[in-house]
């Protein structure tokens, strides 16, 4: 699963992403400052099931501090987009490829309207237009690539029998579209399975697959500059208000040791005795950022796109189920995201492909119940893989 963070250039993306991974990302205020796109790892946040088992985890793949486990995904920070990037403007179709591979989509817009649509420093730009525009610019790029094979599409179905919705995935694969995408996106599109397609239907389906393929939830940054911007677009678009920038220096000053801060929580404590600046500097973010919001909205961006686009769970594997450990004694070890409605065997198969395949049943260790393979598995279930030689 990967989270891709767009944006036009100029908005705070490696910022973000730098708060979300603290992997050095380059930042400057000119356009285009990312033209590879950044990978790194990021962690979504849930509460940790040590705490309703009435344990102390040791974990291994995440980490947990005071319940609250940190589970990774990736990220990529993918280079800023401009207007007409599908027809090659800016940077062209290269920023449109490192998405291919996203699960899911954050889009950074500043809020503050400082930016305008070339990532220049203005003032009063309107944000909706960027909302609008990254949209269009993916919509019309999965339609150009329907365009240029269409005829191909076509003439498969038509004379080898083949169905449209297998074509479709086989010749959308590369974007890490499905088959459940395609007849997701049919399906809203309102459009039949057969060829005869005309005027606009080749855009609509675009739109549907983008909605369906590369959820997308809005990150309004710089929301500590932000004049009514935010309170105007929240009723007609899914904004999660974010300064990254705080939440930077907050990750930043609690590596150091300056404050103790968990990431996505309402406040902080300071640890020692710091600078008048930078006591200042740390007032403003209580104040103007925490105390208005709740949050920086950084971690929030994150758990929302995993959990809620993606409708995501954790899960904990264990060997003993009496101690909840691995064979080392670590305690809930490792905590795996899986896809909601999740059953056994796909544990299974998400711990090791070898394990899946000598699965023989398994042990729900909450009620302490033997369970099948086609066990649906919930949020927060630690569970032992029963396997056979």
């Amino acid at each position: 699963m990967e989270v891709g963070i767009v944006g036009k250039p100029n908005v705070g993306k490696s910022t973000l992403f730098r708060a979300l991974s603290l992997k050095d990302a380059e930042i400057a205020d000119f356009p285009f400052t990312t033209i590879k796109p950044n990978v790194g790892v990021g962690y979504v946040r849930t509460e940790c099931s040590d705490i309703s088992f009435g344990v102390e985890c040791t974990p291994k793949n995440s980490f947990c501090i005071k319940g609250n486990r940190f589970v990774p995904v990736k990220l990529i920070d993918v280079a800023g987009l401009v207007p007409g990037a599908h027809e090659g403007k800016g940077l062209g179709n290269q920023f449109l490829d490192d998405l291919r591979r996203a699960d899911v989509l954050i889009h950074v817009v500043d809020i503050s309207g400082g930016t305008n649509a070339k990532g220049e420093n203005t003032r009063g730009y309107d944000p909706v237009e960027d909302i609008r525009f990254l949209e269009d610019e993916i919509d019309y790029w999965f339609c150009g690539i329907l365009e240029r094979n269409w005829s191909k599409i076509t003439s498969k179905v038509r004379h080898s029998s083949r169905d449209l919705i297998d074509e479709l995935t086989l010749h959308l694969a590369g974007l890490g579209i499905t088959e459940s995408h395609v007849a997701g996106a049919l399906k809203k599109a309102d459009l039949d399975s057969g060829c005869s397609w005309a005027g606009n239907d080749l855009l609509d389906f675009a739109v549907e697959l983008r909605k369906t393929s590369k959820p997308l939830l809005v990150a309004g940054n710089k929301i500590d500059l932000d004049e009514g911007n935010y309170e105007r677009l929240r009723e007609k678009y899914d904004i999660i208000p974010v300064c990254s920038e705080a939440e930077l220096a907050l990750r930043q000053a609690q590596a150091s040791g300056v404050i103790s801060y968990i990431p996505g929580d309402s406040g902080f404590s300071l640890l020692k005795k710091i600078s008048d600046k930078q006591v200042k500097a740390l007032d403003y973010i209580r104040e103007k950022i925490l105390g208005v919001y709740g949050s920086t909205g950084v971690q929030q961006c994150l758990n929302r796109a995993v959990f809620d686009l993606l409708g995501m769970i954790v899960v904990y594997p264990v060997e003993n189920e009496n101690r909840l450990a691995d064979k080392e004694g670590n305690i809930l070890p490792d905590a795996l995201l899986l896809p909601k409605e999740s059953s056994a065997i796909d544990l299974a198969y998400k711990i090791h492909s070898d394990i899946g395949d000598r699965f023989i049943g398994a042990i729900d260790c909450k009620t302490k119940m033997k369970v099948g393979r086609d066990h649906k598995l919930k949020n927060g279930d630690v569970i032992k893989i029963i396997t056979g030689r």
